[in-house]
């Protein structure tokens, strides 16, 4: 059943920033159906302090088809970006957790409710006193065990395969759009299976009054924050192929039909993503990567990065234009390969483009830090091949010494017309990620990009996973605090 929301005409009316997430929710959700979930557990028994270790509260693991475990996340989630006009104060910080707290009475906590998480970039902690430099962050924000001059949260930086001035050479086919580094001081993540509940936080934001049909007093920061962006994401097999023949995409029969992904294979998060707390600053067992320690302040806190990325779909499936049929290099074997690794993991169908030209569920099996380069090298690989999958590239550094993941991510499809430079719509990946420090996601980035391996292996761009593909335009990291001190962090010990 599709659960097609009715657009507020206070959310419609706000315009810009607001109006993005909320137009999107109605464009893409008309597809959609709303999961049938077992009973998450019962949230008046107390909420995990890590606010990102909430698997419990969407549906178990289920088992694909490959055998393999795999996670539904919930189906639509809104990033919602502000900047804040000062510091923060006590009334403020009080206001916020008002608010938090009334999203999470109205609505119960879960993929089937709401879930909502709350960080904070490093604009927000130059406003307290004393700014990065001072006493009170100096004292409470962790550093480095590596390096403790520096701090766990730092500027996001760009991609070595982003269009930007630090990256001389690098073009892309055809979205060429330099990546921003943002400067917002809050960002709010609403996840939930229903648009319409969503819709609802989104017009409450804009002054509705009422919250799950209930009246419930808007935020009211006295003119302290003002939303800056919203993006609508959503995750769910099939959609993006629903969406796709609903806006008669000129590859929608090529998009593989069991799907939540674009680019036509199911995420099997369950085995690729870390245990939440080897993504906070105090650790688990396998790695810790910062000075802080179970107690402090910000201990179960971590980094959650956020980056806008618009996929170039005509080129992935190697169609010339919306008209050209797509070539060889468009075929299962050869995007699967960029997708996971080489040689291919699956010998597809024998027609290699109808319905994604074979299976969406695959594998996704870790095969160590030095395969991407093993492969760049051209060992196992057809006599002069020299190829890097996504996935290989990605095992570079994903992981600490025992081979657990680093790293736990949301990320999803969009479709919407931000920053595409005809204005239309366009397929996105809305990538978030949480991890450990800001560092160790820069590394990884790194490493997916592999331009070292490309360029010392003399690996052709076409054979170099997905970076091609993706022309990211935005990008900043945030600090995700402990759900005890989510609303406002430090504002308590600031005096004022």
């Amino acid at each position: 059943m599709g659960d097609q929301p009715r657009l507020h005409r206070r959310t419609v009316l706000a315009g810009g920033a607001l109006a993005m997430a909320a137009s999107a929710l109605a464009a893409c959700s008309a597809g959609a159906r709303t999961p049938d979930r077992p009973a998450a557990p019962d949230p008046t028994q107390g909420l995990p302090d890590i606010q990102f270790d909430v698997a419990r509260y969407s549906a178990p693991e289920q088992t694909s088809p490959t055998g393999g475990p795999f996670v539904m996340p919930p189906v639509h989630t809104v990033y919602l970006t502000a900047a804040l006009s000062r510091g923060p104060g006590l009334d403020d910080q009080r206001e916020l957790a008002r608010v938090l707290a009334a999203l999470e009475s109205r609505y119960p906590f879960g993929a089937a409710g709401l879930m909502t998480f709350v960080s904070y970039g490093l604009p927000y902690f130059r406003r307290l006193p004393g700014g990065l430099a001072g006493d009170l962050v100096g004292a409470h924000l962790p550093r480095l065990l590596a390096d403790p001059s520096r701090s766990v949260l730092e500027e996001a930086e760009p991609g070595p395969t982003d269009i930007h001035p630090d990256n001389p050479g690098v073009a892309k086919r055809r979205f060429t759009v330099p990546v921003r580094i943002e400067q917002n001081d809050l960002l709010f993540t609403f996840r939930s299976d229903r648009a319409t509940v969503i819709q609802d936080v989104l017009a409450w934001f804009d002054g509705s009054g009422t919250l799950a049909g209930r009246p419930t007093p808007p935020p009211a920061f006295a003119g302290l924050l003002t939303v800056t962006s919203s993006r609508h994401m959503f995750t769910q097999a099939g959609l993006p192929r629903s969406v796709a023949e609903q806006n008669r995409l000129p590859y929608a029969r090529f998009i593989q039909p069991d799907s939540p992904m674009w680019m036509g294979f199911s995420d099997q998060q369950s085995n690729a993503s870390g245990p939440p707390a080897i993504c906070t600053f105090a650790g688990h067992p396998s790695a810790r990567l910062t000075t802080a320690h179970p107690g402090d302040y910000l201990d179960t806190g971590g980094i959650q990065h956020l980056s806008h990325v618009i996929l170039d779909m005509l080129q992935f499936y190697d169609m010339a234009s919306p008209d050209t049929p797509p070539s060889d290099n468009g075929n299962f074997t050869k995007r699967v390969q960029y997708m996971f690794h080489a040689p291919p993991v699956h010998p597809g169908n024998a027609d290699q483009l109808t319905d994604g030209g074979g299976p969406s569920f695959l594998p996704a099996d870790n095969r160590g830090p030095d395969y991407a380069e093993r492969t760049a090298r051209g060992v196992g690989l057809p006599r002069g091949e020299r190829r890097m999958g996504h996935l290989s590239t990605l095992q570079r550094s994903s992981r600490a010494a025992d081979g657990t993941p680093m790293h736990l991510r949301v990320d999803g499809p969009g479709f919407d017309a931000l920053d595409v430079p005809d204005g239309s719509s366009q397929p996105k990946l809305h990538f978030s990620v949480f991890v450990p420090t800001a560092d160790f996601f820069a590394r990884m980035r790194r490493s997916q990009a592999s331009v070292d391996l490309a360029r010392k292996h003399r690996v052709t761009e076409q054979d170099n996973g997905l970076e091609r593909f993706l022309t990211c335009t935005r990008r900043q990291n945030f600090l995700i605090p402990p759900r005890r001190h989510r609303a406002f962090p430090l504002a308590e010990l600031a005096g004022g």
